[in-house]
């Protein structure tokens, strides 16, 4: 953990937003969600607002527009949904090109993709500024409950050891002859699935019982959390992105 481990999002750089603490990265990206939720869907200039403040803190941030929208593709299958609600939504219908789709279904459609889009961009944004490590500790400092955080923690130290153990074990199924691809070979699968589920409690076990023998009390030490929380000026400054959402969502929610 002391290495600060670096998910596969995350874009090493000196940025500004870089050097930010992740609690106020956290907390201005779920302002900002929040300010980008409660826009009335048919305030369509608002949503070019909150593009413009994504656009502006992707440059700030030195992160491309091609990493970006390549990674925003994980909302595929809510965009597959909000393009097929136009077709069986019910109310009021409109001609399109020489297809009658619903009214709702077509508003529904467009506040899936406006306000999906911005919150996976906004998302990403944190994650490619922020390690892991610092997210947990961002969200320690923000007193997220502690079994959360603690189980978070514990899942990051431990991922590259079980996922190595996983690794080993299918080389040696594949060495007895064994082929998943088959289907009647899944039952092999299942059970080394459940193998290494009971090693992973098993280790998971020990592990704390070892802790607790040292002191462990249900809380990392202050030392892990490295550097100080953030200071006066860094949420000011931090404030600022969520800040001009929560005004164009207020005036959004004036004039609709």
């Amino acid at each position: 953990m002391g290495a600060g481990h670096a998910h596969v999002l995350y874009r090493e750089s000196s940025s500004p937003v870089h050097r930010l603490p992740p609690e106020v990265k956290i907390a201005a990206m779920v302002l900002f969600t929040l300010a980008v939720v409660a826009t009335p869907r048919a305030a369509y200039w608002a949503f070019g607002g909150y593009a413009l403040l994504v656009v502006a803190v992707a440059a700030l941030a030195r992160v491309g527009p091609r990493w970006l929208l390549g990674r925003a593709l994980i909302e595929l299958p809510f965009v597959l949904f909000a393009f097929a609600l136009p077709f069986f939504g019910t109310g009021e219908r409109v001609d399109v090109a020489g297809l009658s789709l619903s009214v709702d279904g077509l508003h529904g459609a467009w506040n899936i993709l406006a306000k999906g889009t911005l919150g996976v961009l906004a998302s990403l944004l944190l994650a490619a500024t922020t390690t892991t490590r610092d997210l947990i500790v961002g969200l320690d400092r923000l007193r997220c409950p502690q079994i959360l955080t603690q189980i978070a923690t514990f899942m990051l130290r431990y991922l590259d050891v079980l996922v190595g153990e996983a690794r080993r074990m299918r080389v040696a199924r594949m060495s007895r002859g064994d082929d998943p691809r088959f289907l009647w070979q899944l039952r092999g699968f299942a059970a080394g699935v459940g193998a290494l589920f009971l090693r992973a409690f098993e280790r998971g076990e020990r592990v704390y019982l070892a802790m607790v023998s040292r002191g462990y009390t249900g809380r990392m030490p202050a030392v892990w959390q490295g550097a100080g929380a953030a200071t006066a000026g860094q949420w000011a400054v931090a404030a600022t992105v969520p800040a001009i959402a929560a005004t164009i969502a207020a005036v959004a929610l004036v004039l609709t």
